[in-house]
């Protein structure tokens, strides 16, 4: 499985208009080679360069399994949780001043759709996904200020 995107390559600067001090919005991904008995897709965003700890910036799972695009700026593509920001969807990055942080984009074909409600946080959604992961791929990202 692959996840690319075309507003930055592995490894590479997140543009200014993904974070909190530009739209805010999710930059777009692309998913490719979902493995055969994918039923589901789970999306997970975070950040383990964050002062306390790594950071969770967005959590959504049960996303359809033939997906092949996270468009700009995406709603309503699956249940959403509650990130270590305090809101459901997605949280740009936003890090404090210095170093720049790597922003972990990282996307799981599942054998199942998930049984979990909207609002479910990072701990909740690892433990339903457990046993159930076909695959999975990641897309890292830089940003600071």
């Amino acid at each position: 499985m692959k996840l690319t995107s075309a507003a930055f390559a592995q490894g590479k600067s997140i543009p200014v208009k993904y974070a909190c001090s530009g739209l805010g919005i999710n930059p777009p991904l692309m998913i490719a080679d979902q493995p055969p008995g994918t039923k589901s897709l789970a999306l997970i965003v975070d950040d383990p360069d964050a002062p306390s700890g790594t950071f969770v910036h967005w959590l959504v799972w049960n996303i359809h399994f033939g997906t092949k695009e996270v468009k700009e700026g995406a709603r309503n593509i699956g249940p959403e949780g509650v990130t270590d920001a305090r809101r459901i969807g997605y949280a740009p990055p936003c890090p404090p001043p210095g170093p720049s942080h790597t922003y972990r984009f990282k996307i799981f074909a599942l054998d199942t759709l998930l049984d979990l409600k909207a609002g479910a946080n990072r701990v909740q959604l690892d433990k339903a996904m457990k046993g159930h992961i076909l695959a999975q791929a990641e897309l890292d990202g830089e940003f600071g200020r």
